[in-house]
């Protein structure tokens, strides 16, 4: 409803009416003096009667205001000495010259004055609140309560003379500090828990062991949940979720999570340690943000090797548990448990021989003394098995033999299959394939093998194994043997020359970090210049002679383009080293525009080599395996017998032709 306007007259004040009065008065005196006189008169009265009236009122109204001032005084005064909270009043000395009861009740003592607070509370800084002009808190903690103390200088003026002194307030904050801590110590923690290379653990135990490795998991984490009076559950066979107190995780913290330890001394006949991750999500703002935090902390675990457990908040990380680090499918557990595991079986061999594929390149021989490096550290005899070398390692082993550190690191195939025994470790480096290794008899002769390899499996694959490393993700076994180095134990250490050969084994298997090159790629890079690896003497290990050159003008010369994006190529030139000239002349063809394969085929002692290279979208892996060859999706290669060059590189185009009408 609308309010009516309303008119508002403002008087104005008596001392002026008095004025106007006065006005009036002295101009009728000019017209009618008597008249003139009286109201002069008049006017007189009224200004003498309201100075009288003034008067009177001020003297009342300053009585009323001394009163009121009285009676606040003695109200502040009692209201002070009866305030529930403790007060007391310092001198500067900080001696005490007044306080209240309930001080003398916080202090237990009576008899205060004089006496200086230091020698009642300590840790009270006077000297600082000196330096102040504002208030002050300092929380103290006093006869097993806590306090916030409010320091408060005032100023007594005494005639010309001022005198400060210090009140401090005690405000007792105990009962809600222990609220606050309950109300913490209930907050609901999130724990994920992951079973690190679950598959791999199992598999490494015989069938009839592997449930009581499940079993005694479940039974180690069930004693988790009572004693942290959680709620445990399994979400997957390698997965479990657990909620519980912040105060029940703060027990594991100071037991630095023992139950890292319990899971790794579980043993039923399984040759890889069952190991967890733990990843914790605490002190969110809702149950969702803790689950979000833990699994972060999961995956920092994961990427740190494992066998851990991660604390996260908001803003920062706490770690338990291993030292190891990090795998491309998220983790590197499974380099640790394998170098766990290869040290182990070194351990128990006393000669260990290493082989790479026929005709070795830098990734099978760098990888090859990486693994000679690790027995030496375990101090354990090792020979890398090589017939004859080829132009691609020639430099390579060249410094090898000329270094006394590797003094006998060679041994031929018929020396090794005479001294090998069922007992003899032979480990196989860069492939998995028995009729590709440098001397397959080995695989016969021993029962103890270990395949480390990152090519796409085959049909033909080493069977019977004890360790097996076989990650088709990884760039290079040189990357593969890096990490086994880095997490098998501390203590190994690499001479400079090896970490130049898997710094080199690497650079050629991701085309100088150029194809399938990952962070983990880059980690293992890092680390093997950090040991000494110089990439000068690494370059060198790849130069080339003129007629190389020549050969891969030719190759490149005589390439023919299917379908606008597929380069085929070939060499006529015999040369002990056409299969590394021919891989050099496919990653060259890559560099044309529009290209995503290349092929390039080249002839040497009978056998037709073929190299083959794609950018991504053409599987060149698919290709080769038709010819009986393998790789990897990008790269790729084959060997073909009892064929001609020409029939070879028909076969080839027909593969190429075949593959691209799929594909439409």
């Amino acid at each position: 409803m609308r309010n009516k306007p309303t008119f508002k007259i403002n008087m104005p004040e008596i001392n002026i009416y008095i004025v106007i009065i006065g006005i009036i008065s002295t101009i009728m005196i000019f017209y009618n003096l008597y008249i003139g006189c009286l109201f002069f008169f008049g006017f007189i009265y009224i200004v003498f009667h309201n100075w009288r009236i003034t008067n009177v009122r001020r003297k009342e109204w300053t009585k009323y205001i001394q009163n009121l001032s009285l009676d606040i005084d003695e109200t502040t005064k009692k209201a002070i000495m009866n305030l529930p909270i403790p007060l007391c009043i310092l001198e500067f000395d900080g001696s005490i010259s007044w306080y209240n009861n309930k001080f003398c009740d916080i202090t237990q003592t009576q008899d205060l004055l004089g006496m200086n607070i230091d020698s009642i509370v300590k840790n009270l800084n006077l000297r600082k609140v000196l330096n102040e002009n504002k208030e002050m808190y300092t929380d103290i903690s006093f006869n097993d309560r806590d306090y916030t103390v409010v320091y408060n200088v005032i100023k007594n003026e005494q005639g010309k003379s001022a005198k400060y002194l210090m009140m401090l307030y005690w405000i007792d904050k105990t009962d809600y500090l222990q609220l606050e801590k309950k109300y913490k110590d209930e907050r609901n923690v999130i724990v994920l828990i992951q079973i690190d290379g679950y598959e791999d653990v199992l598999k490494s135990a015989s069938e009839e062991k592997r449930p009581l490795i499940n079993v005694e998991i479940e039974k180690i984490l069930t004693t988790l949940e009572v004693n942290s009076k959680g709620a445990l559950k399994r979400t997957s066979k390698d997965k479990f979720i657990l909620i519980m107190d912040k105060q029940e995780m703060k027990k594991l913290e100071n037991d630095k999570f023992a139950v890292l330890d319990a899971i790794r001394q579980i043993e039923h006949g399984n040759n890889l340690p069952v190991t967890i991750s733990m990843g914790i999500g605490v002190d969110g703002d809702t149950i969702n943000e803790n689950l979000k935090l833990a699994n972060g902390a999961l995956d920092l675990a994961l990427g740190r090797g494992g066998d851990q457990a991660v604390v996260k908040t908001k803003d920062k990380f706490v770690f338990y548990g291993g030292k190891s680090k990090a795998v491309e499918k998220k983790t590197k557990v499974k380099s640790r448990l394998i170098g766990h595991a290869l040290r182990e079986i070194i351990l128990e061999s006393k000669q260990v021989y290493i082989m790479g594929h026929k005709y070795p390149d830098m990734d099978a021989m760098g990888a090859a003394v990486g693994i000679y490096d690790i027995c030496r550290s375990c101090d354990r005899p090792a020979n890398i098995v090589l017939d004859s070398s080829n132009e691609s390692i020639d430099e390579f082993v060249k410094r090898l033999n000329d270094s006394e550190y590797y003094d006998d690191i060679f041994i031929d195939h018929d020396e090794a299959i005479k001294n090998c025994t069922r007992n003899t470790l032979v480990v196989v480096v860069d492939t998995h394939r028995p009729n590709y290794t440098e001397c397959e008899e080995l695989l016969g002769l021993s029962e103890k093998v270990v395949v480390i390899d990152h090519h796409r499996r085959g049909v033909e694959f080493i069977n019977d194994t004890v360790l097996l490393f076989h990650e088709i993700y990884v760039s290079s076994t040189c990357e593969m043997v890096t990490e086994l180095v880095q997490y098998i134990e501390d203590d190994v250490k690499i001479n400079k020359l090896t970490a130049e050969g898997l710094l080199a084994g690497i650079s050629l298997d991701t085309k100088n970090f150029a194809f399938k090159t990952g962070v983990r790629t880059f980690e293992a890079a890092s680390y093997l210049k950090k040991v000494g690896a110089d990439t000068i003497e690494v370059k060198k290990l790849f130069n080339s002679e003129v007629k190389d050159f020549i050969t891969k003008a030719d190759i490149i010369k005589s390439t023919k383009i299917i379908n606008e994006n597929v380069c085929l190529a070939y060499s006529t030139e015999e040369m002990d080293n056409i299969n590394i000239i021919i891989a050099q002349a496919a990653d060259e063809l890559l560099n044309i525009k529009e290209v995503e394969a290349s092929f390039v085929l080249g002839q040497k002692n009978g056998k037709i080599f073929i190299s083959a290279r794609s950018l991504g979208s053409i599987n060149v892996h698919v290709l080769m395996e038709k010819l009986g060859g393998g790789g990897h999706i990008d790269i790729a290669g084959a060997q073909l017998k009892d064929v001609s060059l020409k029939e070879a590189y028909r076969m080839v185009q027909n593969i190429i032709e075949q593959y691209i009408e799929e594909e439409d």
